[in-house]
């Protein structure tokens, strides 16, 4: 790997299968597809990885994209194994993922953190520890919190969709900036957006 990255592997959080594909969940999913598609790489998976995993440069640096296929509340094994297996230490890591607490459109950059009651950065945390990088994608909230599974377990309205895919179309765009370590100028041109409170 090259040694100018700052992220050596970003991981998309979201669960496998068609009834999951379009949910609010997914959103990290999307990044990592959208990532792929830019750059002409195709998601295989691989059984050691427990996920989909592809290899593309970005910005000058080689890097890896994965999609754990655990479902979500057991992503941290995958990202165990491959991290692991290739020796990524984990402040070399981005972790993408569905935020309720953002409203659609809005995304954040943030290095640790805790995991907000989000299943897949609980098991992550407990897995690795903290001090990964996380690429919030906000999804917004459904008001209350007794019908957050359900919420984030369902599809966008068309609104938000559009929002979201908007903000994922930004994050790729920076995604040069991201990998070779310039946080700094990437959070600036993703936290400067403001969208409209929902």
């Amino acid at each position: 790997m090259s040694g100018k990255n700052l992220i050596s592997l970003i991981v998309g959080l979201g669960n496998p299968g068609t009834k999951y594909e379009k949910t609010r969940h997914n959103a990290g999913f999307w990044l990592v597809d959208e990532l792929a598609r830019r750059f002409s790489a195709v998601p295989r998976t691989e059984a050691k990885f427990y996920g989909q995993v592809c290899r593309v440069g970005i910005a000058e640096c080689d890097l890896r994209l994965l999609k754990p296929e655990t479902y979500m509340n057991r992503s941290g094994q995958s990202l165990k194994a491959m991290s692991g297996f290739f020796k990524i230490p984990v402040s070399r890591i981005l972790v993408v993922h569905d935020d309720i607490d953002l409203t659609p459109g809005r995304v954040k950059l943030k290095q640790g953190g805790g995991h907000g009651g989000h299943n897949g950065l609980r098991d992550i945390t407990a897995q690795l520890g903290g001090g990964f990088w996380r690429l919030r994608l906000g999804v917004g909230h459904p008001g209350h919190r007794d019908q957050v599974i359900d919420y984030v377990l369902s599809r966008p309205g068309k609104g938000d969709q559009e929002r979201i895919l908007e903000a994922i179309d930004r994050a790729a765009d920076v995604m040069g900036l991201l990998v070779s370590g310039e946080m700094e100028k990437a959070m600036h041109c993703l936290h400067s957006v403001t969208t409209p409170e929902i």
